[in-house]
């Protein structure tokens, strides 16, 4: 149906406990520390290709998107009744007021401009106008322009950043780069335990201590990527609710601390989001950015009970480069967003809704 889719005060470091280097293969949990987080699962004997893997995890979203229009595209005339039915939707599927409003008004010219008379006109055009909304966000990220390029990643506990930092090492070194983390979450219990076993796994080097402050292992762990030559760092932060105004001052305190030991960074700050907060992202996105200059975003756990429309929300409502989209459990289930993919996934068929096509 969709041919357009197919064309293809300043910090003191060395006043604090000094950070370790932990090797990947070592292992260093302190006997009083909850008991770490089991290692990822491991990858299934045939792996599917990312696309195939896309439209699996968004297979929900696609039931709430492309079902509800499946049963309404089966009607023969479009009227205001059928706008009005999907506009209710489009909220649902967490795509906001603002995002939802938009894209009936694009659809409401093209209707009568057009001259669209069948139902799956009007779904290919709502296809074109949301991948209109998507495609600003697509900016990969690029590492090349410093040596180390410094990436800071927040976000709220739960939101699935400690396992973003593994997957997105793994990803950077399939780019022919090295990569070095650093445990700045000591506020979570097994938090470094956590990154120490993607590290593990990943085999590179985790900076890490007992306790102690984040801004100090982050700042030992700059220099240590400095001295041996290495590509990225991934600087791990504790998560922190939006809310809570003075943890989220210590989150801005790793920012400057970061400034001392590199001037030119931090050259990336990441924000997790757990896509199935749903209208809660933009609340996060915008009290993040506040505190410390959110520069890209990444969303998880597509593949849940998420409503992906919030990637529409964001865009009309707090545009932020999406530099990574997360939808399984897998080391290679995160990978760069692509607006055109993405919405080749979302207006996949759905298996047993009459109309659909």
């Amino acid at each position: 149906m969709f041919g357009f889719l197919k064309k293809s005060p300043k910090p003191e470091p060395a006043a604090q406990p000094q950070a370790e280097a932990v090797p990947s293969a070592t292992p260093d949990v302190p006997a009083a520390t909850p008991a770490p987080t089991p290692a990822p699962a491991a990858e299934p004997a045939v792996k599917r290709s990312w696309t195939e893997r896309l439209k699996a995890g968004l297979s929900r979203t696609r039931q709430q998107i492309g079902g509800g229009l499946a049963s309404l595209f089966g009607r023969r005339k479009i009227d205001e009744d059928l706008l009005e039915e999907l506009e209710a939707t489009l909220l649902m599927a967490d795509c906001g007021v603002e995002a939802t409003q938009h894209l009936l008004d694009a659809l409401r010219k093209r209707w009568k401009r057009d001259k669209l008379e069948t139902a799956d006109q009007l779904q290919s055009a709502l296809a074109e106008e949301l991948l209109a909304v998507l495609q600003p966000l697509e900016q990969p990220l690029d590492v090349s322009g410093h040596a180390p390029y410094i990436i800071m990643i927040a976000g709220v506990n739960g939101s699935g950043k400690t396992t973003s930092i593994g997957k997105l090492a793994k990803y950077f070194q399939s780019q022919g780069k090295s990569v070095l983390l650093a445990a700045g979450d000591t506020f979570r219990a097994a938090a470094r335990e956590q990154l120490m076993t993607w590290g593990e796994r990943n085999n590179v080097t985790v900076i890490a201590q007992e306790g102690g402050d984040a801004a100090a292992v982050i700042f030992d762990a700059i220099n240590a990527a400095k001295a041996r030559g290495i590509d990225v760092v991934l600087a791990d932060t504790a998560g922190r609710l939006p809310t809570q105004l003075h943890l989220m001052e210590e989150i801005a305190k790793v920012r400057r601390v970061i400034a001392k030991a590199e001037p030119s960074g931090p050259h990336e700050v990441l924000l997790v989001l757990d896509a199935n907060i749903g209208q809660n992202a933009l609340t996060q996105v915008k009290a993040f950015d506040a505190s410390i200059g959110v520069t890209g975003l990444v969303v998880t756990k597509l593949d849940g009970t998420a409503k992906g429309g919030v990637v529409a929300a964001i865009a009309r409502q707090y545009p932020r480069p999406l530099r990574f989209i997360g939808v399984g459990e897998g080391i290679d289930d995160l990978q760069p967003f692509n607006a055109r993919e993405f919405v080749e996934a979302l207006f996949e068929p759905v298996a047993g809704a009459g109309g659909a096509a």
